[in-house]
């Protein structure tokens, strides 16, 4: 299943230049410009309020955006910067970039973890240990995952779940070179500490052997 664009409402922006710009932010807007895709760039401006919403979201510019202009067909964009006030620290000006359905673009996928009932690990009281509750891939702009599935049916402690074990989606790849942990089933605390205890013991036995 594809994961659903969001939108990303804008309205356009009357000139160019730093006069339009700070007449922009003077009217509660974040001005920014979109480009690419064989077109002329056009000067766009969000209110303030939506953008720094978004932002304290996490991952604007790693997010595939649905543009919505009004009077103009939607395009998919991607956040290539975000200018900030170099004293508060907040949005002064944003650059989107247009893409085709067959562009190639990194982004963060969500893992989910399924069948936690039939892990035999878990049943034990093993502790399900997530090195990473998402994974950045490239992408075809086209067919972006919702989100990529580990099924933990049979998993017993000391299981370890890697990047190779998830199916990933046509044209997709990691953008890490190299079979990294996604998750692993670890002992309970008890557990775990009864066998480094037994094997102190072991230890101390043969040594006095």
């Amino acid at each position: 299943m594809a994961k659903e664009i969001p939108d990303l409402v804008a309205a356009s922006r009357a000139g160019t230049g730093k006069g339009a710009a700070r007449a922009a932010r003077r009217a509660g807007m974040v001005p920014g410009v979109v480009y690419g895709g064989d077109v002329e760039p056009q000067a766009i401006q969000i209110p303030f309020n939506v953008l720094l919403k978004k932002l304290k979201a996490g991952q604007f510019k790693s997010t595939l955006w649905n543009l919505k202009v009004e009077g103009q067909e939607d395009v998919r964009v991607i956040c290539r910067d975000v200018q900030r006030d170099v004293v508060k620290d907040l949005p002064t000006h944003f650059d989107l970039m247009r893409l085709r359905r067959t562009s190639k673009v990194n982004l963060f996928i969500p893992v989910e973890f399924v069948n936690e009932e039939e892990c035999a690990g878990l049943k034990r009281g093993g502790v399900l240990t997530v090195v990473r509750s998402e994974v950045e891939l490239v992408v075809t702009a086209g067919n972006i995952p919702e989100k990529l599935t580990v099924d933990l049916t049979g998993k017993a402690i000391g299981d370890v779940i890697n990047i190779s074990d998830i199916e990933l989606p046509e044209g997709a790849k990691p953008t890490i070179d190299r079979d990294f942990v996604i998750a692993n089933v670890a002992a309970p605390a008890g557990l775990a500490s009864s066998d480094d205890e037994a094997e102190e013991d072991e230890a101390e036995v043969s040594a006095e052997a």
